[in-house]
């Protein structure tokens, strides 16, 4: 490949535009530039876009637009941009004209689709790689092995396919693989973009959704289930039998608002934080460390997944607690970032944190570096591709 060709990166943004979804397309629109790449977003969809406002979904992509779009631009990509929606209800071009889109399909020389949430069209097929880029494992590998046609053909019309499930193929890992080579890749991340001088605050926290429907998945009889509330009600004491704060920024239900609070558990409305992206990286910068439960998915299954929030903490030097997903196989633990499966582990972590917490600090900004840097992520997906 030339050192400047044009790459296309496709994701959900603008359909899903919270803060941690913009940063994971920004940190590849930057990565790419670093690298001396012709990058632009794209998304080109019939689905209709996320409405934060009323939680639901709406065929028309204007409040999106408005929200993204400002942002891609501050950092550098004014027209190199495109949103095309085209429901039952509308064909329309923002950002790029449809005759630049179609130019920028037709001159482009690597298309990645991150998330792997871009329906494959014609003018996809004439790009000469096409990059899958999988950030949530499990799903796809048990409907290959269910023979789901969908799948399947989705999955196939990609050149290669990239998944953040370090740990597939590896004999500790119960996923299957048939069909498809899956190559191990990770969040790239910005580091740049992630330096501050805050002080670290005085709660661990995470930013997450607390409940979601319809995505258990059912394998040799087992299902395992995708919900992180199922996790935390296994660690709901947490905060009383430690001596730190712990702060979720979540949308839990009245019910189980109640019950964490009575727990000792710190909420804020996540929705409202998520909204305003720079306030997204404030909020991580600004507190004393993460912790977090994973996926009954992935830590059954032992997929190796590890959260792009999570290394965005780690850039913010900020320390990770994080629950065993077989991560550690692939990333050091026992410093600035921690897997846990037990209580006892948490605790320990906390212990090994708090009896030095500039060097817990200094160990999670240079796991960051060593590990996550976007040029050095990037570079090996791109050669690994074939580019």
């Amino acid at each position: 490949m030339a050192d400047k060709s044009k790459i296309i990166v496709s994701g959900i943004a603008f359909w899903y535009p919270l803060g941690g979804v913009f940063w994971q397309f920004l940190h590849y629109l930057l990565g790419l530039r670093q690298l001396g790449h012709d990058a632009y977003y794209v998304e080109d969809s019939a689905r209709d876009v996320y409405d934060p406002s009323t939680n639901d979904f709406t065929p028309n992509p204007d409040a999106n637009i408005s929200a993204v779009a400002p942002m891609l631009e501050k950092y550098g990509f004014k027209d190199k941009w495109c949103f095309r929606s085209h429901t039952s209800n509308q064909q329309r071009c923002y950002g790029l004209s449809e005759s630049e889109l179609n130019e920028l399909y037709h001159d482009a020389d690597a298309f990645l689709n991150v998330t792997g949430a871009q329906e494959i069209c014609d003018e996809h097929l004439r790009i000469p790689r096409r990059i899958y880029i999988e950030t949530d494992p499990v799903a796809s590998q048990i409907k290959v092995a269910q023979g789901d046609e969908t799948t399947i053909n989705h999955l196939a019309a990609h050149d290669c396919h990239f998944t953040y499930g370090e740990n597939i193929g590896r004999s500790d890992c119960l996923l299957p693989t048939a069909r498809f080579n899956w190559f191990p890749t990770r969040q790239p991340i910005i580091l740049d973009s992630w330096q501050h001088s805050l002080p670290p605050g005085d709660s661990y926290s995470t930013i997450t959704t607390w409940k979601n429907k319809g995505r258990d998945i059912t394998w040799n009889g087992e299902t395992y289930y995708w919900s992180k509330d199922l996790e935390f009600a296994n660690f709901l004491t947490l905060p009383w039998q430690s001596k730190v704060t712990f702060e979720l920024a979540t949308n839990p239900d009245p019910t189980s608002k109640t019950l964490l609070e009575k727990n000792g558990w710190r909420i804020i409305p996540s929705i409202a934080l998520s909204l305003d992206f720079n306030r997204y990286r404030d909020y991580i910068q600004s507190s004393r460390g993460e912790f977090t439960v994973a996926k009954d998915q992935n830590i059954r299954l032992k997929s190796g997944w590890f959260s792009d929030r999570s290394a965005c903490y780690l850039a913010s030097a900020r320390p990770v607690i994080t629950q065993e997903t077989g991560f550690s196989n692939h990333l050091p633990t026992g410093q600035g970032l921690f897997a846990f499966r037990t209580m006892q582990d948490i605790l320990f972590a906390l212990d090994k944190i708090e009896s030095d917490y500039p060097k817990a600090s200094r160990a999670a900004l240079d796991i960051a570096h060593s590990h996550f840097s976007a040029q050095v992520v990037l570079q090996s997906l791109l050669s690994r591709a074939g580019l």
